[in-house]
């Protein structure tokens, strides 16, 4: 008896998702004949997993994607999220009125919005060149973007994880600094900014998960997230000899380019 065939890959989604900004990398895979090979997951969260996804023509160039499938209405653990839109545009509608009162419906609906929110301020900071991964494209709760690591599939570490001596920590903390000047130049700031949601990549920082990004100005609770993220992120590099992680300093100076 024959063999059963092995299924093929399913077809690349990107025709039917909406696209990250232009111009387009070069390593990125668009044609719609593209399979994508699930690679197992790279990481669970309370909020999201991140799987790896390998977008290949068949016999032909591929490349590697990170795919962060936010969670559904059962597993939805976004308690604080009403901080962090404070300030945000919304619609008074049957849909608003789901989310706020986390119906099954509206948590659904409150998975793509997050989702959405993510891809938007991707979209916006690669535009602007903050070191974050390129957003690929985003369907429903899914959100496809850039995988930071190796072409074997390892991932890059997290700050966090990164042993080094304090002169490389020292640059790392000039490298981020600038994409921190990004984002309040565009008058954010990341909102849960700590060591875990930093990649050492290539000799810099990549900065992810930035849901939550927060408006320093429209948000009345901004001034208090920067100054959050600030602290948190300059005790980590502070506790590693970089004399020049200074939290307070940080805050004032990203705050007065927020507001400039």
């Amino acid at each position: 008896m024959d063999e059963p065939a092995l299924e093929a890959a399913p077809y690349s989604s990107y025709d039917t998702a909406g696209h990250g900004p232009s111009p387009v990398p070069d390593w990125l895979i668009t044609s719609f004949s593209a399979r994508d090979t699930t690679l197992g997951l790279l990481k669970t969260g309370k909020e999201a997993d991140v799987s790896l996804l390998d977008r290949s023509l068949p016999g032909g160039p591929g490349c590697l994607l990170a795919v962060k499938t936010y969670r559904d209405s059962h597993h939805r653990m976004f308690h604080r999220d009403s901080g962090y839109q404070e300030g945000r545009r919304t619609r008074r509608s049957r849909e608003s009125r789901a989310m706020a009162a986390r119906t099954t419906f509206g948590r659904d609906l409150l998975s793509a919005k997050w989702a959405g929110a993510e891809f938007t301020v991707l979209s916006t900071l690669w535009t602007a060149g903050a070191k974050v991964p390129y957003p690929v494209q985003i369907l429903g709760s899914e959100l496809m973007m850039e995988f930071i690591g190796g072409p074997d599939g390892a991932a890059a570490p997290r700050l966090a994880a990164y042993q080094g001596d304090s002169e490389e920590f020292t640059s790392l903390w000039h490298d981020l600094v600038q994409s921190l000047e990004t984002l309040a130049q565009l008058g954010l700031t990341h909102g849960d900014l700590s060591p875990y949601n930093v990649l050492v990549h290539e000799g810099g920082c990549v900065v992810i998960d930035l849901p939550q990004a927060v408006d320093v100005v429209a948000n009345p609770q901004g001034e208090s997230f920067l100054q959050r993220d600030c602290r948190v992120i300059a005790e980590f590099f502070a506790r590693r000899g970089v004399l020049a992680a200074d939290g307070e300093l940080l805050a004032l100076h990203l705050g007065g380019i927020a507001r400039g």
